[in-house]
């Protein structure tokens, strides 16, 4: 599992995807979400805005994260 540090809480789980690399850019993220390509603590997720914390995990194309606040 990787992991994604986060600075504050909570972050747009849009934003995570992009700013991490996850996806190319924010437009794509929010197109993957909304296709229920993510998940989020094991649960496919929907909302592009989904307010993430400490302790979530999030999933997409075989890749698990595991998000800590530092």
């Amino acid at each position: 599992m990787n992991t994604i540090i986060i600075n504050r809480e909570p972050v747009e789980l849009f934003k995570i995807l992009k700013f991490e690399g996850i996806v190319p850019s924010g437009g794509e993220a929010k197109m993957v979400i909304s296709q229920g390509m993510v998940k989020v603590n094991g649960a496919v997720e929907t909302q592009k805005r989904k307010k993430i914390v400490s302790g979530d995990t999030i999933e997409f194309m075989d890749q698990k994260f595991e998000v800590i606040l530092s």
